[in-house]
């Protein structure tokens, strides 16, 4: 990721911006109790440590592993700062009402799925 994001100032002109769209680390770093909508989401081990995982998902009978890196959101904004970048925006996103229609989703309406970074490149 520290490469990537090093990668990416380096080709940016001054004044140039960074979009990041990632998985919330909250996210990455904890699962709900169980699928209904009420259920609490536990954090079971360091949401500060950088750790592997993977999720299966299958539809209309295809599977597919996502295998990912949880890292907090500390690692997101040294790697930015590192590079020169300054955050200009975060934003954490939630499940909007339209899109929910089915009840467990609406457990994603307290957590956030989703973190954008906007980054202004300085010089």
């Amino acid at each position: 990721m520290e490469g990537a994001i090093g990668e990416a100032a380096r080709v940016l002109e001054p004044g140039g911006r960074l979009c990041l769209a990632v998985v919330h680390p909250l996210n990455s770093a904890g699962r709900f109790a169980a699928d209904d909508a009420s259920s609490p989401f536990v954090v079971e081990g360091s949401y500060l440590a950088r750790s592997r995982y993977a999720d299966n998902l299958v539809r209309d009978g295809r599977e597919i592993t996502f295998v990912s890196e949880h890292r907090p959101i500390e690692a997101y904004v040294n790697a930015l700062a590192d590079a020169d970048l300054l955050v200009e925006r975060l934003r954490e996103t939630d499940v909007p009402d339209s899109a929910i229609v089915r009840a467990r989703s609406r457990r994603w309406q307290r957590i956030p799925l989703f973190l954008h970074i906007r980054a202004l490149k300085l010089r």
